[in-house]
């Protein structure tokens, strides 16, 4: 499983998350990791149809409110409602972490 995501990762000019259960949310949030640590610089997105990710995205500006994950972290992530508006962000994203 970890060489697969790893070639996924090599290849991938992005992340994108649709809505899902436990294992989209476990490779989200490694991806995440994974820029955090200065693996890659890419986006991550979430598509956030119908306010699916809305808790999830909450939880994670309170962990920023908490000093628990960093401003810059958190522009790792960029979600939408719509696809279209995901792709706009992902191309427009430019990284703030440092790893």
């Amino acid at each position: 499983m970890h060489e697969r995501k790893a070639e996924m990762a090599r290849e991938a000019d992005a992340f994108v998350a649709l809505p899902g259960g436990y294992g989209t949310l476990e490779e989200f949030l490694e991806v995440i990791s994974w820029a955090q640590l200065g693996i890659h610089q890419k986006p991550v997105g979430l598509l956030n149809v119908d306010g699916y990710y809305s808790s999830l995205l909450t939880f994670i500006d309170n962990a920023v409110a908490e000093g628990f994950v960093s401003p810059a972290a958190r522009h790792i992530i960029v979600s939408a409602p719509t696809a279209q508006e995901v792709m706009r962000k992902l191309e427009e994203y430019a990284p703030q972490h440092s790893g």
